[in-house]
């Protein structure tokens, strides 16, 4: 039986190959070992040339981390601490609303997150240690952010609300790694189903209205606790035998 098709949001990025510089279709390999691991098969979505006919393909989508979302797309000025990739923006946002709309099996993760929030109506906070007044969402001073180790990530606890798949998937408490410096203020038409204990800062997010459509802040690719990855192919497996019948 075919394997579950799920797309990666990617990002597009200047790199060197030998000598040549170029610009290159990038995501970190993680996403894809996680996709594979649990059951589905992964294909990388590139920014350029949008178009929503992709997702016509895919029995899931994962909209993947990276860059902060440009404010201008929820009617707010920019931090000075806020990078925006306005061409990422344009076509994430462009394929997550098309996918809710489809009822196409979606999994957000951290910038990918905070995409579903601003796609259907929400906001952001630009800059965490402004409203919380500490930076323990951020990675450990001094280590990559691309590495491979969820220890180079913080971490922290993450509460579930009652009644939500995230209690489901994940319990009362779950621990998960931490790396990012903005967060969801309004989740738009979608509901928070998990906080950080310490702060309240939004952790979880799922839209109430779909089959399955799940945000979670952190990175799950990143450590060996794979149950959302596990679940998104799950309902994509089962979005498509339903399909066909």
């Amino acid at each position: 039986m075919r394997r579950p098709l799920i797309g990666l949001t990617s990002y597009a990025q200047h790199v060197l190959f030998g000598r040549n510089e170029m610009m290159a279709g990038m995501l970190p390999m993680t996403y894809v070992k996680a996709v594979h691991a649990t059951g589905g098969r992964a294909v990388l979505i590139t920014p350029d040339d949008p178009g929503t006919d992709v997702l016509e393909s895919l029995d899931g989508i994962v909209f993947t981390g990276g860059g902060d979302v440009d404010p201008a797309n929820y009617g707010a000025e920019p931090h000075p601490e806020t990078e925006v990739d306005p061409v990422r923006d344009a076509a994430e946002i462009m394929l997550m609303r098309a996918a809710l709309e489809m009822d196409l099996p979606v999994l957000g993760v951290c910038r990918g997150h905070q995409v579903m929030a601003v796609a259907t109506g929400g906001s952001l906070h630009q800059h965490l240690p402004d409203l919380i007044n500490h930076d323990r969402h951020r990675a450990h001073a001094g280590t990559d952010p691309l590495a491979a180790g969820a220890d180079d990530y913080g971490r922290h606890g993450v509460v579930t609300a009652e009644g939500s798949r995230a209690r489901q998937l994940f319990g009362r408490q779950t621990t998960v790694n931490s790396f990012h410096h903005q967060a969801v203020a309004d989740p738009g038409e979608c509901v928070a189903t998990g906080w950080c204990p310490d702060d309240r800062v939004v952790e979880i997010l799922e839209h109430p209205g779909r089959t399955f459509a799940l945000g979670v802040q952190w990175h799950p690719e990143r450590t060996a606790d794979l149950r959302v990855f596990a679940a998104l192919n799950q309902a994509a497996l089962v979005g498509r035998e339903a399909a066909t019948v």
